[in-house]
């Protein structure tokens, strides 16, 4: 007979479950409103402009002000799209970019985040799924701008996941598990971060991240000078919002990833973990915000000759360094 005490998902799992994801929800939505804030305010500083400093103190609620006006703008939909693909493919592209973000480790307590044990696996894998939403959207739009976007990002996107996913095979061979609170805590047993042993696949993840998550130098998808606006050009009011949306949450999942592979997530001294772990993630995303402050776009073919022929052989030797360092020390 069933009894309710035996199942796992009981009353409070699943109200600590929507609770857990609720605070994780909202939490991602104030990093994403202030990391845009703050792009808008470090690009500005970089090209001796001002920056936003109208709405609110030090311009804090023009972020608030623009996801207002982009909710209250008119849905717009092109009479000869695929309607319900054109309305599905935001959803697709958003949903995956926030999951990932389920097996993060914020702290060492595992708090509202699951210590699952094949975290960085599951990160690959469902992150590779927005790449269909992208390519839905641009394919519904039925505008031929938005297609070659979509086809741009296909290509690029599935292109640097193998140099990507091949330097988490070094930090997984260092640390001998692919669960993340593993990677983090044979960090702090080591004494030092992976970014020292691992300084090869850490450059090759991220110049391969920074092409995943569509970032100067490698936003072809939605070159303005070419495209209009890529994949999205069609996309009006909330549903372009999704998709910024996505943009931005993966920026700041790519960050965790990355601070929690090469730079000890929450591990470090004096600080608590949690906090440890935001300015590692503050730090990668700055990172972002300079780059695209500094560095005009590479061509397609460039973009795409350099992620096979410099930067998987680059990870493969990596991979391979790797491999007879545990094998013979």
């Amino acid at each position: 007979m069933w009894h309710w005490e035996a199942n796992p998902l009981n009353g409070p799992a699943v109200l600590g479950m929507i609770i857990g994801g609720v605070v994780i929800l909202l939490m991602t939505l104030g990093v994403v409103t202030y990391s845009i804030l703050w792009q808008r305010k470090l690009i500005g500083w970089i090209q001796w402009r001002i920056g936003p400093n109208r709405v609110g103190p030090l311009g804090l609620f023009q972020t608030i002000a623009d996801v207002i006006k982009l909710l209250i703008k008119e849905d717009v939909i092109p009479e000869k799209s695929d309607r319900a693909m054109f309305l599905l493919a935001p959803i697709i592209a958003f949903v995956p970019s926030f999951t990932v973000l389920a097996v993060i480790p914020f702290s060492a307590h595992h708090v509202f985040t699951a210590n699952a044990a094949i975290g960085a696996l599951f990160y690959i894998a469902l992150s590779a799924i927005t790449i269909h939403g992208v390519m839905l959207g641009a394919w519904a739009s039925n505008n031929k701008y938005s297609l070659i976007g979509g086809m741009r990002s296909a290509a690029m996107m599935v292109s640097y996941e193998i140099p990507l996913g091949l330097s988490i095979v070094g930090v997984v061979l260092m640390a001998g598990s692919i669960n993340l609170n593993d990677i983090v805590e044979a960090q702090a047993r080591s004494g030092w971060w992976n970014v020292v042993p691992q300084i090869l696949g850490f450059i090759v993840f991220l110049i391969a991240s920074t092409a995943e998550l569509n970032r100067t130098p490698f936003d072809l998808a939605e070159a303005e000078s070419e495209l209009v606006a890529g994949y999205h050009t069609e996309y009006s009011g909330f549903r372009f919002a999704f998709f910024m949306l996505t943009e931005y949450v993966y920026l700041f999942a790519m960050a965790g990833l990355c601070a929690t592979l090469y730079l000890g997530g929450w591990s470090g001294p004096f600080l608590p973990g949690w906090l440890w772990f935001a300015i590692k993630v503050f730090l990668y995303i700055s990172f972002q915000f300079w780059l695209q402050a500094t560095m005009p776009r590479m061509r397609i073919d460039q973009l795409m000759t350099f992620s096979w022929k410099v930067l998987l052989p680059l990870a493969l030797v990596n991979l391979v360094l790797t491999a007879v360092i545990k094998a013979f020390v």
